[in-house]
């Protein structure tokens, strides 16, 4: 067991500095006895991109899932968009309306189809009317690249087309931050270029993204910032090419030996 790290002053990325988007202070999360996540700081810029990355059981999905309070937090203080997140039910609908969340299962209503599952948000948070929420589904689904399937229930598609619909559904909020746990691990390998290739495009469009993944080439590609977690701290966070190329940690290096050895 290593000695208590002392928060690490957070980066800030150059995209945006002197907006602050998410800000995390003295964040603990326990589970019964288990403390999951331990003194957790963190800024993120609106527009930055960072990866979450670590071995498995280190926190970083209930990190994600802290933000918009599908966990709640027993310590310090999470600050979305200038909305800060406690038990008020008002805040977190707020907070919820502006970030979209993508998970390992797909998560898309097996009776709806595309279009329905797509559209279904828009008309009843934002009181869209129909017509426009289904336009604004297709345009989405162009985006993704499977506008042909609007029709389809999930079960007709793909593992990969299936995460697109999910990817497509989160953007018809219009969020201001988009949250990705694990999105290509329940995909077949075939499947998981067709979801990150969205991603990738994704990210070029500015929005402000959190993603937990081992694709590691995802990371190089699109992340402003690499942070690495184990035993549920914040144990390194760096620019991609300084992580990969000169991780300062031990933790860190034999995660990377093990993981890029794949």
């Amino acid at each position: 067991m290593i000695e208590k790290l002392k928060p690490e002053p957070a980066i800030q990325s150059s995209k945006d500095a002197s907006k602050i988007i998410i800000e995390i202070t003295g964040m603990h999360k326990w589970f019964g006895a288990f403390h999951v996540l331990k003194n957790i700081n963190l800024k993120v810029s609106t527009g930055e991109r960072i990866v979450i990355c670590g071995p498995s059981g280190s926190g970083k999905s209930t990190l994600i899932r802290c933000i918009n309070r599908l966990e709640e937090h027993q310590e310090g203080k999470i600050v979305v968009d200038d909305v800060e997140l406690t038990g008020d039910l008002k805040n977190i609908e707020i907070i919820r309306s502006e970030v979209g969340i993508v998970f390992q299962q797909f998560n898309l209503f097996p009776h709806l189809t595309v279009l329905e599952n797509c559209s279904l948000a828009p008309i009843w948070v934002r009181n869209m009317a129909k017509a426009e929420a289904e336009d604004l589904a297709l345009k989405y689904l162009e985006r993704v690249q499977i506008p042909e399937q609007a029709k389809k229930y999930p079960g007709q598609l793909s593992g990969g087309q299936q995460q697109r619909v999910a990817i497509a559904r989160s953007l018809c909020m219009n969020p201001k931050i988009m949250l990705f746990d694990e999105p290509t691990s329940a995909l077949d390998p075939e499947m998981i270029k067709e979801v990150l290739d969205v991603m990738v495009e994704l990210a070029e469009t500015g929005v402000t993204m959190l993603v937990v993944t081992h694709e590691m080439g995802f990371a190089t590609a699109v992340a402003d910032r690499v942070i690495f977690m184990d035993e549920g701290e914040i144990i390194e966070q760096k620019p991609p090419n300084e992580f990969f190329q000169n991780p300062e940690h031990d933790r860190t290096k034999l995660f990377l030996s093990q993981i890029l050895a794949h």
